[in-house]
């Protein structure tokens, strides 16, 4: 499966079973972990066998279960952590979809256990994603259209490929409030208001990247 299968496949889950992740698909998880952390400067960690987290009453709200292990997304206090942690914590999204793994982004709904993973000075932990193999694959939400979230004039294929692939990211409360204008050869990207709009937005110019067939240099 490759990263454009397992953007069109993933939905997010929210129940798991108890199959441990381990061999050769959690060396391959750790190793695009450490990757993501030496090129964005983000101190993400994958916690596992730790069911404290979800369960508790606001986990347990939010409809989770059987989740034990997560990925931690830390990363230096100020803004720009927002976005790095929505863009590379997606890339290790669609990595664990993948390798056959499920995933949920959870900004709220857990509780935070002392010592399983480190925030350092300067740090902060901006939210997780609970990981494992679910008990279902999830389904498919509604979306906004090309036009509601973008504005180009005569938009080339790239353009429009890159902005449906965006449509495709999960976001808070599934509110997709980014939005895209082309200038020449280059795009433009804004968050709109909201909750964790900005990791949002990090996940979809990750999508718009893989969708467009562009890299980061297409950005303004």
């Amino acid at each position: 499966m490759d990263m454009m299968e397992a953007m069109r496949a993933r939905h997010s889950v929210r129940s798991y079973t108890g199959k441990p992740i381990e061999g050769e698909t959690l060396e391959a998880l750790e190793k695009l972990i450490d990757e993501c952390n030496r090129e964005s400067g983000l101190h993400i960690q994958l916690v596992r066998n730790e069911p404290m987290a979800f369960d508790s009453f606001m986990a347990h709200y939010g409809k989770f279960s059987g989740v034990k292990n997560y990925l931690a997304l830390v990363g230096k206090k100020g803004g720009a952590a927002e976005e790095a942690c929505g863009y590379y914590g997606e890339k290790l999204v669609l990595a664990a979809q993948a390798l056959g793994l499920n995933t949920c982004w959870v900004g709220a709904t857990f509780k935070k256990i002392p010592d399983v993973f480190r925030v350092d000075a300067g740090e902060k932990l901006v939210l997780v994603i609970a990981v494992g193999y679910g008990a279902a694959q999830g389904t498919a939400r509604k979306s906004k259209s090309v036009s509601d979230v973008s504005r180009a004039e005569n938009a080339p294929e790239w353009f429009r490929k890159g902005v449906e692939a965006a449509l495709l990211a999960p976001t808070a409360i599934n509110q997709q409030k980014f939005f895209f204008t082309l200038h020449g050869d280059k795009v433009s990207a804004r968050a709109g208001l909201g909750p964790f709009s900005r990791v949002d937005l990090g996940i979809a110019k990750y999508h718009f990247e893989l969708g467009s067939g562009k890299d980061r240099s297409v950005w303004l």
